[in-house]
Protein backbone atom coordinates (compact mmCIF):
# COMPACT_ATOMS: atom_id res chain seq x y z
CA UNK A 1 0.00 0.00 0.00
CA UNK A 2 1.43 3.34 -0.97
CA UNK A 3 1.75 6.12 1.57
CA UNK A 4 1.20 9.86 1.12
CA UNK A 5 3.87 11.66 -0.81
CA UNK A 6 5.67 12.98 2.24
CA UNK A 7 6.46 9.46 3.46
CA UNK A 8 7.49 6.17 1.85
CA UNK A 9 5.97 2.75 2.42
CA UNK A 10 9.03 1.07 0.95
CA UNK A 11 11.30 2.45 3.67
CA UNK A 12 11.07 1.66 7.35
CA UNK A 13 11.01 4.13 10.23
CA UNK A 14 14.81 4.49 10.53
CA UNK A 15 15.00 6.28 7.17
CA UNK A 16 12.47 8.94 8.15
CA UNK A 17 12.73 11.52 10.86
CA UNK A 18 10.56 11.40 13.94
CA UNK A 19 9.27 14.86 13.07
CA UNK A 20 7.74 13.55 9.85
CA UNK A 21 5.95 10.76 11.69
CA UNK A 22 4.76 13.12 14.42
CA UNK A 23 3.47 15.64 11.90
CA UNK A 24 1.55 13.08 9.87
CA UNK A 25 0.15 11.47 13.01
CA UNK A 26 -1.13 14.88 14.06
CA UNK A 27 -2.80 15.27 10.65
CA UNK A 28 -4.74 12.04 11.14
CA UNK A 29 -5.78 12.87 14.69
CA UNK A 30 -6.68 16.51 13.98
CA UNK A 31 -8.67 15.99 10.75
CA UNK A 32 -8.90 12.36 9.61
CA UNK A 33 -11.06 13.33 6.63
CA UNK A 34 -8.42 15.64 5.13
CA UNK A 35 -5.64 13.19 6.02
CA UNK A 36 -7.61 10.46 4.27
CA UNK A 37 -7.90 12.61 1.14
CA UNK A 38 -4.11 13.01 1.11
CA UNK A 39 -3.62 9.26 1.57
CA UNK A 40 -6.24 8.52 -1.10
CA UNK A 41 -4.55 10.82 -3.62
CA UNK A 42 -1.27 8.96 -3.13
CA UNK A 43 -2.91 5.61 -3.96
CA UNK A 44 -3.57 6.70 -7.56
CA UNK A 45 -7.00 5.08 -7.64
CA UNK A 46 -9.34 5.82 -10.48
CA UNK A 47 -11.75 8.72 -9.73
CA UNK A 48 -14.76 6.39 -9.50
CA UNK A 49 -12.98 4.13 -6.99
CA UNK A 50 -11.74 7.09 -4.95
CA UNK A 51 -15.27 8.47 -4.74
CA UNK A 52 -16.57 5.20 -3.30
CA UNK A 53 -13.73 4.95 -0.76
CA UNK A 54 -14.21 8.57 0.31
CA UNK A 55 -17.91 7.95 0.97
CA UNK A 56 -17.15 4.78 2.95
CA UNK A 57 -14.53 6.52 5.08
CA UNK A 58 -16.83 9.49 5.67
CA UNK A 59 -19.58 7.21 6.98
CA UNK A 60 -17.11 5.52 9.32
CA UNK A 61 -15.90 8.86 10.68
CA UNK A 62 -19.49 10.04 11.24
CA UNK A 63 -20.21 6.85 13.15
CA UNK A 64 -17.11 7.34 15.33
CA UNK A 65 -17.97 10.98 16.03
CA UNK A 66 -21.49 10.08 17.13
CA UNK A 67 -19.95 7.75 19.72
CA UNK A 68 -17.18 10.17 20.77
CA UNK A 69 -14.48 7.94 19.30
CA UNK A 70 -11.37 8.92 17.34
CA UNK A 71 -8.72 7.03 15.40
CA UNK A 72 -6.65 7.13 18.58
CA UNK A 73 -9.37 5.51 20.71
CA UNK A 74 -11.13 3.24 18.21
CA UNK A 75 -10.92 -0.40 19.22
CA UNK A 76 -11.86 -3.82 17.96
CA UNK A 77 -15.36 -3.72 19.47
CA UNK A 78 -16.12 -0.34 17.91
CA UNK A 79 -15.15 -1.47 14.42
CA UNK A 80 -17.08 -4.72 14.81
CA UNK A 81 -20.21 -2.81 15.87
CA UNK A 82 -19.89 -0.40 12.96
CA UNK A 83 -19.52 -3.09 10.30
CA UNK A 84 -22.22 -5.30 11.81
CA UNK A 85 -24.64 -2.36 11.79
CA UNK A 86 -24.35 -1.70 8.06
CA UNK A 87 -27.57 -2.63 6.23
CA UNK A 88 -25.77 -4.14 3.27
CA UNK A 89 -24.68 -7.54 2.02
CA UNK A 90 -21.79 -9.37 3.65
CA UNK A 91 -19.33 -8.84 0.76
CA UNK A 92 -20.02 -5.09 0.91
CA UNK A 93 -19.38 -5.14 4.66
CA UNK A 94 -16.08 -6.85 3.91
CA UNK A 95 -15.18 -4.00 1.55
CA UNK A 96 -15.78 -1.45 4.31
CA UNK A 97 -13.69 -3.50 6.71
CA UNK A 98 -10.90 -3.87 4.17
CA UNK A 99 -10.74 -0.09 3.70
CA UNK A 100 -10.60 0.52 7.46
CA UNK A 101 -7.93 -2.17 7.77
CA UNK A 102 -5.77 -0.55 5.09
CA UNK A 103 -6.05 2.95 6.53
CA UNK A 104 -5.36 1.80 10.09
CA UNK A 105 -2.37 -0.16 8.80
CA UNK A 106 -0.99 3.15 7.57
CA UNK A 107 -1.90 5.09 10.72
CA UNK A 108 -0.56 2.41 13.06
CA UNK A 109 2.64 2.22 10.99
CA UNK A 110 3.14 5.92 11.63
CA UNK A 111 2.56 5.28 15.33
CA UNK A 112 4.93 2.28 15.18
CA UNK A 113 2.17 0.25 16.81
CA UNK A 114 1.91 -3.51 16.56
CA UNK A 115 -1.82 -4.14 16.29
CA UNK A 116 -4.62 -3.25 13.92
CA UNK A 117 -8.09 -3.91 15.41
CA UNK A 118 -9.68 -4.12 11.97
CA UNK A 119 -7.45 -7.05 11.02
CA UNK A 120 -8.56 -9.11 14.01
CA UNK A 121 -12.19 -8.63 12.98
CA UNK A 122 -11.50 -9.47 9.34
CA UNK A 123 -9.84 -12.73 10.37
CA UNK A 124 -12.52 -13.72 12.90
CA UNK A 125 -14.67 -16.34 11.22
CA UNK A 126 -17.39 -16.02 13.87
CA UNK A 127 -17.59 -12.21 13.84
CA UNK A 128 -21.09 -10.74 13.91
CA UNK A 129 -20.55 -8.68 10.75
CA UNK A 130 -20.61 -11.93 8.79
CA UNK A 131 -24.29 -12.47 9.65
CA UNK A 132 -25.59 -10.97 6.44
CA UNK A 133 -26.97 -12.24 3.16
CA UNK A 134 -24.12 -13.50 1.03
CA UNK A 135 -23.51 -13.88 -2.69
CA UNK A 136 -23.20 -17.22 -4.41
CA UNK A 137 -20.35 -19.19 -2.79
CA UNK A 138 -18.45 -19.58 -6.09
CA UNK A 139 -17.21 -16.27 -7.46
CA UNK A 140 -15.78 -15.24 -10.83
CA UNK A 141 -14.56 -12.04 -12.41
CA UNK A 142 -16.93 -10.65 -15.01
CA UNK A 143 -15.83 -10.34 -18.63
CA UNK A 144 -15.14 -6.63 -18.20
CA UNK A 145 -13.32 -7.10 -14.89
CA UNK A 146 -11.09 -9.79 -16.33
CA UNK A 147 -10.30 -7.68 -19.38
CA UNK A 148 -9.41 -4.66 -17.21
CA UNK A 149 -7.17 -6.73 -14.96
CA UNK A 150 -5.42 -8.43 -17.89
CA UNK A 151 -4.81 -5.04 -19.52
CA UNK A 152 -3.27 -3.66 -16.35
CA UNK A 153 -1.07 -6.71 -15.77
CA UNK A 154 0.32 -6.39 -19.29
CA UNK A 155 0.81 -2.60 -19.14
CA UNK A 156 4.29 -1.06 -18.73
CA UNK A 157 5.67 -0.85 -15.19
CA UNK A 158 6.52 2.77 -14.44
CA UNK A 159 7.00 5.16 -11.54
CA UNK A 160 8.85 2.69 -9.30
CA UNK A 161 12.49 1.71 -8.89
CA UNK A 162 14.72 -0.58 -6.88
CA UNK A 163 12.96 -3.20 -4.79
CA UNK A 164 9.56 -1.69 -5.51
CA UNK A 165 10.13 -2.24 -9.22
CA UNK A 166 10.99 -5.94 -9.05
CA UNK A 167 8.19 -6.57 -6.56
CA UNK A 168 5.72 -4.94 -8.95
CA UNK A 169 6.85 -7.31 -11.72
CA UNK A 170 6.70 -10.23 -9.28
CA UNK A 171 3.20 -9.39 -8.06
CA UNK A 172 1.87 -8.94 -11.57
CA UNK A 173 3.24 -12.33 -12.58
CA UNK A 174 1.82 -13.92 -9.44
CA UNK A 175 -1.68 -12.60 -10.16
CA UNK A 176 -1.27 -13.59 -13.82
CA UNK A 177 -0.66 -17.26 -13.01
CA UNK A 178 -3.72 -17.33 -10.75
CA UNK A 179 -5.87 -15.76 -13.47
CA UNK A 180 -4.19 -17.36 -16.48
CA UNK A 181 -2.99 -20.66 -15.01
CA UNK A 182 -5.44 -21.60 -12.27
CA UNK A 183 -2.81 -22.29 -9.59
CA UNK A 184 -3.64 -22.46 -5.89
CA UNK A 185 -1.91 -20.12 -3.45
CA UNK A 186 0.33 -22.83 -2.02
CA UNK A 187 1.29 -24.03 -5.49
CA UNK A 188 2.30 -20.55 -6.59
CA UNK A 189 4.34 -19.93 -3.44
CA UNK A 190 6.22 -23.22 -3.93
CA UNK A 191 6.80 -22.80 -7.68
CA UNK A 192 10.49 -23.03 -8.60
CA UNK A 193 12.42 -21.85 -11.62
CA UNK A 194 12.89 -25.43 -12.82
CA UNK A 195 9.09 -25.82 -12.92
CA UNK A 196 8.81 -23.19 -15.65
CA UNK A 197 9.36 -24.12 -19.28
CA UNK A 198 10.43 -20.70 -20.52
CA UNK A 199 8.95 -19.82 -23.88
CA UNK A 200 6.42 -22.66 -23.92
CA UNK A 201 3.94 -21.39 -21.36
CA UNK A 202 3.84 -24.72 -19.54
CA UNK A 203 4.22 -25.04 -15.77
CA UNK A 204 5.00 -28.18 -13.78
CA UNK A 205 2.93 -28.07 -10.60
CA UNK A 206 4.14 -30.34 -7.80
CA UNK A 207 1.40 -32.03 -5.77
CA UNK A 208 1.50 -33.59 -2.31
CA UNK A 209 2.29 -36.88 -4.06
CA UNK A 210 3.58 -37.82 -7.54
CA UNK A 211 0.05 -38.83 -8.48
CA UNK A 212 -1.18 -35.31 -7.72
CA UNK A 213 1.52 -33.53 -9.75
CA UNK A 214 0.43 -32.06 -13.07
CA UNK A 215 1.25 -29.72 -15.91
CA UNK A 216 -0.85 -26.71 -16.81
CA UNK A 217 -0.56 -24.33 -19.73
CA UNK A 218 -0.68 -20.62 -19.07
CA UNK A 219 -2.93 -18.32 -21.06
CA UNK A 220 -0.84 -16.27 -23.52
CA UNK A 221 -1.17 -13.04 -21.51
CA UNK A 222 -0.03 -14.83 -18.34
CA UNK A 223 2.97 -16.39 -20.09
CA UNK A 224 4.02 -12.94 -21.27
CA UNK A 225 3.68 -11.36 -17.82
CA UNK A 226 5.56 -14.26 -16.22
CA UNK A 227 8.37 -14.05 -18.77
CA UNK A 228 8.73 -10.32 -18.14
CA UNK A 229 9.15 -11.02 -14.41
CA UNK A 230 11.65 -13.81 -15.00
CA UNK A 231 13.76 -11.47 -17.12
CA UNK A 232 13.75 -8.87 -14.35
CA UNK A 233 14.46 -11.56 -11.76
CA UNK A 234 17.46 -12.79 -13.74
CA UNK A 235 19.03 -9.33 -13.68
CA UNK A 236 18.32 -8.70 -9.99
CA UNK A 237 20.35 -10.01 -7.08
CA UNK A 238 17.68 -12.40 -5.80
CA UNK A 239 18.84 -15.60 -4.12
CA UNK A 240 17.26 -19.04 -4.24
CA UNK A 241 15.20 -20.86 -6.82
CA UNK A 242 11.65 -19.74 -6.00
CA UNK A 243 9.78 -18.03 -8.80
CA UNK A 244 8.03 -15.73 -6.32
CA UNK A 245 10.37 -15.02 -3.38
CA UNK A 246 9.27 -12.68 -0.61
CA UNK A 247 12.58 -10.84 -0.54
CA UNK A 248 15.95 -10.63 -2.27
CA UNK A 249 17.22 -13.25 0.18
CA UNK A 250 14.91 -15.76 -1.52
CA UNK A 251 12.71 -16.59 1.48
CA UNK A 252 9.22 -17.97 0.72
CA UNK A 253 6.28 -15.65 0.35
CA UNK A 254 3.51 -15.65 2.97
CA UNK A 255 -0.07 -16.27 1.87
CA UNK A 256 -1.09 -12.87 3.22
CA UNK A 257 1.34 -11.26 0.78
CA UNK A 258 -0.49 -12.86 -2.14
CA UNK A 259 -3.76 -11.37 -0.91
CA UNK A 260 -2.21 -7.92 -0.62
CA UNK A 261 -0.80 -8.25 -4.14
CA UNK A 262 -4.23 -9.09 -5.54
CA UNK A 263 -5.86 -6.24 -3.61
CA UNK A 264 -3.33 -3.73 -4.92
CA UNK A 265 -3.55 -4.85 -8.54
CA UNK A 266 -7.34 -5.12 -8.54
CA UNK A 267 -7.40 -1.56 -7.18
CA UNK A 268 -4.90 -0.40 -9.78
CA UNK A 269 -6.98 -1.98 -12.54
CA UNK A 270 -9.96 0.07 -11.39
CA UNK A 271 -12.32 -2.83 -10.64
CA UNK A 272 -12.23 -3.02 -6.83
CA UNK A 273 -14.93 -0.44 -6.16
CA UNK A 274 -17.41 -2.09 -8.52
CA UNK A 275 -17.12 -5.53 -6.93
CA UNK A 276 -19.34 -6.76 -4.12
CA UNK A 277 -16.83 -9.42 -3.11
CA UNK A 278 -13.10 -9.17 -2.52
CA UNK A 279 -11.15 -10.89 -5.28
CA UNK A 280 -9.04 -13.76 -3.99
CA UNK A 281 -6.71 -16.36 -5.50
CA UNK A 282 -9.75 -18.67 -5.65
CA UNK A 283 -11.75 -16.03 -7.55
CA UNK A 284 -8.96 -15.79 -10.13
CA UNK A 285 -8.61 -19.58 -10.29
CA UNK A 286 -12.35 -19.89 -10.90
CA UNK A 287 -12.10 -17.27 -13.64
CA UNK A 288 -9.33 -19.28 -15.31
CA UNK A 289 -11.74 -22.23 -15.40
CA UNK A 290 -14.56 -19.99 -16.68
CA UNK A 291 -12.47 -18.96 -19.69
CA UNK A 292 -11.85 -22.62 -20.52
CA UNK A 293 -15.53 -23.51 -20.12
CA UNK A 294 -16.46 -20.56 -22.35
CA UNK A 295 -13.99 -21.84 -24.95
CA UNK A 296 -15.67 -25.26 -24.96
CA UNK A 297 -13.06 -27.22 -23.01
CA UNK A 298 -14.60 -30.27 -21.35
CA UNK A 299 -14.95 -30.13 -17.53
CA UNK A 300 -12.80 -33.26 -17.15
CA UNK A 301 -9.82 -31.57 -18.84
CA UNK A 302 -10.38 -28.37 -16.89
CA UNK A 303 -10.33 -30.48 -13.74
CA UNK A 304 -7.01 -32.01 -14.77
CA UNK A 305 -5.44 -28.59 -15.33
CA UNK A 306 -6.79 -27.39 -11.99
CA UNK A 307 -5.48 -30.47 -10.22
CA UNK A 308 -8.83 -31.80 -9.01
CA UNK A 309 -8.58 -35.29 -7.54
CA UNK A 310 -12.16 -36.20 -8.51
CA UNK A 311 -14.03 -35.38 -11.76
CA UNK A 312 -17.09 -34.45 -9.71
CA UNK A 313 -15.28 -31.32 -8.50
CA UNK A 314 -14.84 -30.10 -12.07
CA UNK A 315 -18.50 -30.78 -12.88
CA UNK A 316 -19.56 -28.94 -9.74
CA UNK A 317 -17.50 -25.91 -10.78
CA UNK A 318 -18.92 -26.16 -14.30
CA UNK A 319 -22.48 -26.07 -12.93
CA UNK A 320 -21.62 -23.08 -10.74
CA UNK A 321 -20.18 -21.28 -13.77
CA UNK A 322 -23.28 -21.99 -15.87
CA UNK A 323 -25.54 -20.58 -13.15
CA UNK A 324 -23.31 -17.53 -12.74
CA UNK A 325 -22.72 -16.91 -16.44
CA UNK A 326 -26.36 -16.66 -17.49
CA UNK A 327 -27.08 -13.23 -15.95
CA UNK A 328 -23.50 -12.12 -16.70
CA UNK A 329 -23.93 -13.00 -20.38
CA UNK A 330 -27.29 -11.24 -20.55
CA UNK A 331 -25.82 -8.09 -19.00
CA UNK A 332 -22.87 -8.15 -21.40
CA UNK A 333 -25.14 -8.53 -24.43
CA UNK A 334 -27.39 -5.69 -23.19
CA UNK A 335 -24.30 -3.50 -22.90
CA UNK A 336 -23.16 -4.33 -26.42
CA UNK A 337 -20.32 -6.64 -25.34
CA UNK A 338 -19.51 -10.17 -26.40
CA UNK A 339 -20.15 -12.61 -23.54
CA UNK A 340 -17.11 -14.65 -24.56
CA UNK A 341 -13.96 -14.35 -22.46
CA UNK A 342 -11.07 -13.88 -24.85
CA UNK A 343 -7.35 -14.14 -24.14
Amino acid sequence: MASPSHSSSSAGPPSLSGDLFDREREDWLRDPAIAFDAWLAAQQFRPSSAQVYRAQWGLFLEWLAARHKTLATVDRRSIADFVAGLSIRKPQRARYLRLIERVLDHVRYIEIASTNPARFIAQDGEAGWRNARDNEPTGFLSVAERAALVAHLASPVSGVSGAQRWREYRDRALVAIFLGGGLKTGEAIALTLRDVSTGTGWLAVEGDSPAMSRRTRLAPFAAGVLNAWLEVRATTAIAGGLVFPASSSGRPMHKATTLRAIDALVDAAGIAASRDARASPQTLRNTFAAELFESGVEPELVGEWLGFAQPVSAHRLHRAWKIWSSPQAAAAIAGGESPSIKQ
